[in-house]
């Protein structure tokens, strides 16, 4: 990215030799982006991050419909798919999941109706990992004349992901998620498919997303593409993560009782474990943790910018307060695991030694 950020700053969109510069850079990273999705070049939009894609896909499928257009989607899905459905007035049907975060396709597909504008679905929970049977709703969808949407942001670049055999019409990418730069992302839109834009003012990405392309974004997207296009780079990356994350889910029970795993145990994103622990609630356990120079996540109101617990937790009938997201990602180490593990205990059996006094 550093040649973009001091030397190269020129709108890829110019005829001139600097334009021309850019403009190759833009298209190299779109075609590795494109061969790691298993998606063509020019099916790539690239976007300021997996939420725009999100919103691009909702609001595109809505507008195209016409108001009030019916939308389907499920009650596990990010804010991004359920706050662009309500703000684009779509009429929407929200669809419930099991235990383990899970929908079921037949209910999915119950609820589309012949005036169905789309249906968008996940294919990996941001929250408990639990992957989904996305492509069979993306199949059904087909064969209805339905667009489909998969919000693939947590599964791109930590599980093989073909867009061709996936079938949807669309779908969303982070690059942030698999390391690549924050604020880059991508919608794939299948070939053939045209979308209103939903950033409007300018004719960038084939008229499909207005506003200059922030070139030193796009070329680290890239290159974290191209990273995991190398011969099992991704495999590896995604097995190695899964030990971590599976070591993480076996030695936490049995180093702190009470503890308890939420999501699908095995058909999971290989990066993440979600873990409920009894008697203490989430956030004191999490700035325990930072105080041990360790970061996890939590999907209850006091450790984010959400005033309400994770919907998705909720939907699945688990307590949000007392969840703790542990993730791992390509820098992430052994002794990481370690680190976590000899200090989970230790704070956990404070705060529950201070509550009883």
């Amino acid at each position: 990215m550093l040649p973009f950020l001091r030397e190269h700053h020129a709108d890829p969109g110019r005829l001139h030799a600097e334009g021309r510069v850019t403009r190759v850079a833009l298209e190299d990273a779109r075609e590795q982006v494109a061969a790691l999705l298993g998606a063509r070049p020019r099916e790539v939009v690239f976007t300021a991050g997996g939420t725009e894609a999100i919103n691009t896909a909702v609001w595109g499928a809505i507008e195209r419909a016409g108001p009030p257009a019916h939308v389907v989607t499920t009650a596990v899905e990010h804010s991004a798919v359920l706050d662009a459905c309500n703000r684009g007035g779509a009429d929407l049907t929200v669809v419930g999941v099991d235990g383990f975060g899970r929908f079921d396709p037949a209910a999915v597909l119950e609820a589309v109706r012949q005036d169905s504008a789309l249906v968008t679905v996940q294919l990996g929970n941001h929250e408990v990992g639990t992957m989904q049977p996305a492509a069979e709703i993306a199949a059904a969808c087909c064969e209805r004349g339905v667009l489909s949407h998969i919000d693939a942001c947590m599964v791109a670049g930590h599980v093989p992901l073909d867009f061709g055999a996936l079938g949807a019409d669309l779908c969303s990418v982070s690059a942030h998620k698999f390391g690549g730069p924050k604020g880059a992302g991508a919608l794939l839109v299948r070939r053939g498919l045209r979308l209103p834009p939903f950033v409007v003012g300018g004719a960038q990405e084939r008229a499909r997303r207005g506003g200059l392309e922030d070139v030193p974004a796009m070329v680290g997207f890239g290159a974290a593409a191209g990273e995991l296009l190398t011969d099992g780079r991704l495999d590896a990356e995604a097995g190695a993560q899964r030990e971590l994350t599976d070591w993480v889910a076996q030695e936490a029970p049995e180093r702190v009782g009470g503890v308890v795993r939420y999501g699908d145990p095995v058909d999971r994103v290989p990066q993440l474990v979600c873990l409920g622990v009894e008697g203490v609630e989430a956030e004191p356990i999490l700035l325990g943790l930072d105080q041990h120079g360790v970061a996890v996540h939590s999907g209850s109101a006091c450790s984010s910018e959400a005033l309400e617990p994770s919907p998705i937790l909720a939907a699945m009938g688990v307590d949000a307060d007392h969840s703790l997201r542990v993730s791992v990602g390509w820098s992430s180490a052994p002794e990481d695991v370690d680190a976590f593990l000899d200090a989970f205990p230790a704070v956990v059996d404070r705060l529950r030694a201070l509550r009883a006094g």
